[in-house]
């Protein structure tokens, strides 16, 4: 009886929905994941020396060899299942550099159009534009139990286990960014995500607001930005962003919410220059929810709108010869 009802608790545990069981391939797990990015410590140590030669000199010397074995150290030889963020702990010290205030940039459900309007630190410096960022930006690895090498295969993803190389990485990125980030805060959401444009289960909601400092934080300024072409699901006031505003100013911060900031909405209407949707760049002023600051109107976004007007009107001057 005791044989049956061991025997019982085992199949309970291989079937239930917390343990995903990997298949196996001549004796090797096959993970549903991605495996390593073919070169990894070539690309990883290039951007490095990019990141300090040529990105952000400010950073000053930094030993990128040294950083890539600390990175390498974190889960190569291990199990890619019990990968913990304290892992990382050595690389984040020697990785670690000064993000100047008011160009930190949170975001969700917007990588691409963050990197392009941070312009790679020139206008803010979003976590993937920092040095520790740029380690893990596009990129996939893990290694696997009693091997020091990298699993090139496949590596598990967060539905197989969510102490994997990956997301522990990016855990004590995201809380080491949340820490180091100072004076205005910006925070780009998508308006038109499917399921909300603040996830209330992710990285910015578990790791990044709960650590961020409010002694060094002057105030918080919300972009909520729709697709060119796609539904306003969300926006100020509203949905899931109204239940980031309450969040934030429950903890005290002072909170600005701007639907479709022009700054953002005339780089997003260079590729969908003829769009209706690209017309109130010139015709309507930006939505906007509490504070303002006098650097985002006035002349500034008559100037933003002349420099538009002209790129457009050259653009199709030169389709029509």
């Amino acid at each position: 009886m005791m044989k049956s009802f061991f025997l019982s608790l085992l199949v309970g545990l291989l079937f239930s929905k917390d343990y995903v069981k990997p298949t196996e391939i001549d004796g090797k797990k096959k993970w549903k994941g991605e495996g390593t990015t073919s070169n990894l410590e070539s690309i990883v140590i290039g951007r490095c020396y990019e990141y300090i030669r040529i990105v952000n000199p400010s950073v000053g010397e930094k030993n990128c060899t040294e950083i890539w074995e600390a990175f390498k150290k974190a889960f190569i030889n291990k199990d890619p299942c019990n990968i913990l963020p304290s892992d990382y702990e050595l690389f984040i010290n020697l990785s670690l550099h000064t993000i100047p205030p008011n160009k930190s940039l949170f975001w969700e459900n917007n990588h691409l159009l963050v990197t392009s309007y941070s312009d790679r630190t020139r206008r803010y410096m979003p976590l993937c534009d920092t040095l520790i960022g740029s380690f893990g930006d596009f990129l996939n690895w893990c290694g696997q139990a009693n091997d020091t090498g990298f699993n090139y295969d496949s590596c598990p993803n967060t539905e197989e286990c969510e102490n994997n190389a990956v997301e522990s990485f990016w855990k004590i990125a995201s809380i080491t960014y949340a820490k180091q980030s100072s004076g205005v805060i910006y925070i780009m959401l998508n308006g038109s995500a499917i399921g909300g444009a603040y996830p209330v289960k992710g990285f910015f909601a578990d790791y990044e607001v709960p650590n961020f400092q409010k002694d060094r934080i002057s105030r918080i300024e919300i972009w909520v930005m729709d697709d060119i072409g796609g539904p306003d699901l969300d926006s100020c006031g509203r949905g899931s962003v109204q239940i980031l505003e309450e969040r934030l100013k429950t903890m005290g911060y002072d909170i600005t919410c701007i639907d479709n900031y022009k700054s953002v909405l005339l780089l997003k209407c260079l590729d969908y220059l003829n769009h209706s949707d690209c017309s109130i760049v010139s015709s309507a002023p930006s939505t906007q929810r509490g504070l303002v600051s006098p650097a985002r109107g006035g002349s500034w976004s008559r100037l933003i709108y002349m420099i538009f007007v002209a790129f457009k009107r050259s653009v199709l001057a030169n389709f029509s010869t």
